[in-house]
């Protein structure tokens, strides 16, 4: 069984958000026990199940699901030698007849309930036991059509009544001007006349009892009390006959204890597919497909608790890279986006619809583990620290090709020198073990480590450029500074240009290792020209002899200022018909009119002459996967060019 770190992803506020659902105490117990699968085939079982059930509901129809209000005690009564009263026994007559109605409904949906339809084949509604229950009571009182001898002793009994009734009449007209009130009461079952205390000596009969101030006395009349005797006798007839009638029922129910038991599972069931699905359309869930190869791609993503106050993520694991280093300044963004993959992941595997868009896709884990923190001030608190660590000792005994690790600002609250340090072995062995890792951080260093480890990737959390608030939104493969500033250092630029590159075009983050590309500098002969070449301030044109050049022309990889953004960018593609050239700034791809760039660096002067551009434009991925394809023959490994994504 593999190890689901439910606490830490808050995996109970969503059971009971679950619970707001369930109409019976079997569905509760079901959502209860609810915990993530590992088997794909149960997983997509209770994924389309829910599915189905959304479907319904989404079609606006009322599902009869069975309340079993009171059955609840009726089972827990079976084969005590309790007798049911009529209460319990009306509550297992609605119980079964709207168990008839579940399967009729099922019955009727035909090709919509393909899944969840055939449980309701196996509801037993009993007719017969239905038929006996009605036939007997009626209202919650026993009929006279539940036995013949009850019928008889009844009519015994209204003849009885009916006599005292004249007889009381009869008295009271006798004794009018020393009543209370003309008024005849019950006292202990019997008949009685309410007669002001001081004449109560003139009426014939005994005292049963008298009114709180004592100024009533209410008086049996001696002529009644034979009859009363004879209808207290007839009334325990009565009991006992209706005893016989509720126990030949409590019988019937007895005998069907395993048909009983086996609608309430299935109502349950229902209860519990139900929930699932009226909770996934409360938060706008769809049902994913589950990937084969441990990639979880997923777009439009929210956390089901943060569905009106986080951006949308999108997201891919698993597939080129397994390791997904987060950095950016704000703790709470990357966390949101830790805990986001993790209660999904959770949520798919417990058969839940999931906040996503249609399309997305999960890996199956084994295991889900998340070292997360509140969120609050976690660089100081070395207590923290120590924390983290026993979490992630436990972790590494436990990761493995598909266990998925969610760790919140690794190696935080520690030395600088020796958290890198740690951080970077820690992930080197989680890499090793085959682990899925995402991890948030704050040390700028495991930048530069995700962006040359196979393996590995970067990610940045995006802010808004005027508020400074999180946007919560996760740029993957974008992190670290561009190439052209590493370049730039090595040639020894003066060191206010350099701060002015910093906002310079970013190439998709290094996946061909900066030292090759220093080194190619370093070997090829003809790039030593830069080194000699005069620096001027990114404004103004680079090298003396370009400004002579009456019409520029701008080749693709040449490093331009362009005016209208005041940032420098690089040539992606030539000058058009229009005179619109392509340049790329800061990851943008952007076409901008000739007359707004001043020629920066020329392409030649930045590049040996057979330097791969691609390493400029091309994504990571193709980067790395063409450095395996020069080294060895891989599987099933290609390059992938893609027209001009934005």
């Amino acid at each position: 069984m593999g190890m689901f770190n439910l606490h830490m992803l808050e995996y109970e506020s969503i059971r009971e958000e679950l619970m707001r659902y369930a109409v019976s105490y079997e569905g509760r117990q079901r959502i209860s026990k609810l915990s993530p699968l590992e088997d794909k085939r149960r997983i997509r079982q209770a994924i389309e199940e829910t599915a189905e059930a959304n479907v319904l509901i989404g079609k606006g129809s009322s599902i009869p699901l069975p309340s079993l209000e009171g059955i609840e005690l009726v089972m827990s009564l079976m084969g005590t030698g309790y007798l049911f009263t009529e209460q319990d026994l009306t509550a297992v007559q609605r119980f079964l007849q709207s168990c008839g109605q579940l399967k009729k409904y099922m019955a009727s949906k035909g090709e919509l309930v393909d899944r969840i339809g055939s449980y309701a084949a196996s509801l037993r509604d009993l007719p017969a036991v239905q038929q006996e229950i009605l036939r007997c009571i009626h209202q919650g009182v026993i009929t006279n059509q539940a036995s013949r001898e009850l019928e008889k002793i009844r009519r015994k009994i209204d003849v009885v009544k009916e006599k005292i009734k004249k007889k009381v009449q009869s008295v009271m007209s006798r004794h009018s001007n020393i009543l209370q009130e003309n008024i005849v009461s019950v006292r202990g079952g019997r008949y009685v006349i309410p007669v002001k205390k001081e004449f109560y000596k003139q009426v014939d009969g005994r005292m049963l009892d008298q009114s709180a101030s004592g100024q009533t006395v209410f008086i049996e009349p001696r002529e009644i009390s034979g009859l009363q005797s004879e209808l207290e006798a007839l009334q325990g007839d009565e009991a006992r006959e209706e005893s016989k009638v509720l126990g030949y029922l409590t019988d019937l129910v007895e005998r069907e204890v395993a048909e009983l038991q086996q609608n309430i599972n299935i109502t349950g069931t229902y209860d519990f597919i139900f929930a699932k699905a009226k909770y996934g359309a409360s938060i706008g869930g769809v049902a994913v497909t589950l990937n084969e190869n441990g990639v979880t791609k997923i777009s439009g993503a929210k956390h089901p608790m943060l569905l009106h106050s986080m951006v949308a993520l999108d997201l891919e694991i698993g597939e080129s890279y397994k390791s997904l280093v987060i950095t950016g300044p704000n703790t709470g963004g990357k966390t949101v986006v830790l805990k986001t993959l993790g209660i999904l992941s959770l949520m798919v595997q417990s058969g839940l619809l999931v906040p996503v868009n249609p399309g997305s896709q999960f890996a199956v884990y084994s295991g889900i583990m998340a070292v997360i923190g509140d969120g609050q001030n976690l660089e100081q608190s070395l207590s923290t620290f120590s924390a983290q660590i026993q979490n992630l000792v436990q972790m590494l005994k436990e990761a493995g090709p598909s266990t998925l690790l969610l760790i919140d600002e690794l190696a935080a609250g520690t030395d600088p020198g020796e958290g890198i340090a740690l951080s970077i072995a820690i992930l080197e062995e989680f890499s090793r073990k085959g682990a899925t890792v995402m991890v948030t951080t704050h040390y700028n260093e495991l930048k530069t480590f995700a962006s040359k480890a196979i393996g590995f990737q970067n990610a940045r959390m995006e802010f808004h450029a005027e508020t400074l608030r999180p946007l919560y939104r996760l740029t993957i493969g974008e992190a670290g500074q561009s190439y052209a500033i590493e370049i730039a250092k090595k040639l020894g630029i003066a060191g206010g240009i350099i701060e002015r590159s910093r906002d310079i075009v970013s190439r998709q983050s290094g996946g061909k290792e900066k030292l090759d590309i220093w080194d190619d500098l370093e070997l090829n002969p003809s790039a030593t020209n830069v080194l000699t070449n005069p620096f001027s301030s990114p404004s103004t044109n680079m090298g003396a002899k370009k400004v002579k050049e009456p019409a520029h022309v701008f080749e693709v990889g040449d490093a331009v200022f362009v005016t209208s953004f005041g940032k420098i960018g690089i040539v992606s593609e030539s000058e058009d018909s229009r005179g619109l050239v392509e340049v790329m700034i800061q990851k943008r791809k952007v076409k901008v009119n000739k007359k707004r760039l001043k020629p920066h660096i020329k392409k030649q002067e930045l590049y040996p002459d057979d330097y791969d551009m691609d390493i400029v434009f091309d994504s990571k991925e193709n980067r790395k996967n063409r450095k395996l394809m020069g080294k060895r023959h891989v599987d099933g490994l290609e390059i992938v060019i893609r027209k001009n994504e934005d």
